[in-house]
């Protein structure tokens, strides 16, 4: 009998965290937050080699430089802000809420 190799899929954002969402932060900006239920949790989402300006930026396609990312151990929460490719309301806005912005990072490997 032969059994084919199978690996599980990689754990990703989305599944060590609570709630993973995105919002504009102005008409310029949007934000995604992290949301984490236990320390554990946010200690491994927290870790700064994790969630860096580079690798949001190639999620998303901006300049790392723009990348803010605020780390709020008491609140268990990662807050990550750059600016929006186009304004929100514009048209070329294709979500002018930013709510749809988080499934890339909800995608996002994690080891």
């Amino acid at each position: 009998m032969t059994s084919a190799a199978t690996s599980a899929p990689a754990r990703t954002v989305g599944d060590v965290a609570e709630l993973v969402r995105s919002k504009n932060a102005g008409p310029f900006w949007q934000t995604l937050d992290v949301f984490c239920d236990s320390d554990d949790a946010y200690r491994e989402l927290a870790d700064e080699s994790l969630l860096t300006p580079d690798r949001i930026a190639a999620l998303y396609r901006v300049d790392a430089s723009a990348v803010r990312i605020f780390r709020l151990p008491d609140l268990r929460v990662i807050k990550i802000s750059f600016p929006r490719p186009v304004s929100s309301g514009s048209a070329n806005d294709r979500d002018v809420h930013a709510g749809q912005q988080h499934v890339p990072l909800l995608l996002m490997p994690v080891a």
